[in-house]
């Protein structure tokens, strides 16, 4: 089965902004994002696999899995250059997509991304993945954002009926258990080879929240140099729902130089 993406204006002359949500969401949660974006720019607004339209598609697995399948699609639908953002775990596949195919990106920005430290809390990932019903994800996503933030409701509806399929919950839980690792008695995120992206020369913005419960913003010191670092204060993991001004105006200027 292949990758589900809601695609928009694909035929306009401008470079497409390819859009990775992180883990347990959907593509349509990056609706207010999107909605302080120029109209007409292309999108392509991924599920990632294992998640909402594309549950059964292939390419359920880590970061790296997920990242072949991501080009793979991209190869298919003929896109040679692109810009791409991913959030937490979609930060974690746009960096390795980057990895792979750094010519062809025309920028990279990440939200608070997974793959940049061990610590991570665990355990409030896996109370989200098996939320399913409005009122369970509503708790579970107020632990990972700051005090005082709630969750976009249109999304909300969204990501419960998502999570009505049958599997939905148990992929959730085996790709949690894909990107984990024990150290030392602790269970915490698999790191990505970050030293590997030194001069790849793609224009990098990386936001972090610094009241992130989910990833330390300490995290945010590892991204390679060059890159352009926004702290957002007082926002915690879920930067789309919590800081989307802050994320659709590093977007706006990433997307205005090419």
């Amino acid at each position: 089965m292949m990758l589900f993406a809601e695609v928009r204006h694909l035929s306009s002359a401008k470079t497409p902004l390819v859009l990775l949500h992180g883990f347990g969401g959907i593509g349509a949660l990056w609706a207010p994002v999107i909605d302080r974006l120029d109209a007409d720019q292309p999108l392509i607004i991924y599920d990632l696999p294992g998640h909402g339209g594309s549950l059964d598609a292939e390419g359920v697995g880590h970061a790296g899995v997920m990242a072949k399948a991501i080009l793979a699609d991209l190869d298919r639908r003929g896109v040679s250059s692109f810009h791409l953002c991913g959030h937490s775990m979609g930060g974690a596949v746009a960096s390795l997509v980057a990895l792979k195919a750094a010519s062809r990106i025309c920028s990279l920005t990440l939200l608070a991304p997974g793959g940049f430290g061990f610590e991570i809390d665990h355990q409030a990932l896996r109370r989200y993945a098996v939320a399913a019903e409005p009122g369970e994800l509503a708790t579970a996503l107020a632990a990972m954002m700051a005090p005082g933030h709630v969750a976009d409701g249109f999304g909300l509806e969204r990501l419960a009926a998502a999570r009505q399929a049958p599997a939905a919950v148990d992929r959730l839980l085996a790709i949690l258990a894909s990107f984990l690792v024990e150290r030392d008695g602790r269970t915490g995120q698999g790191t990505l080879p970050l030293r590997s992206f030194d001069g790849l020369g793609i224009p990098t913005r990386l936001l972090w929240g610094t009241a992130d419960p989910i990833l330390p913003v300490e995290q945010a010191s590892t991204i390679w140099p060059g890159a352009v670092v926004t702290l957002v204060e007082g926002a915690g993991h879920m930067l789309i729902d919590e800081a989307p001004v802050s994320v659709a105006a590093a977007l706006k200027a990433a997307l205005a130089n090419g």
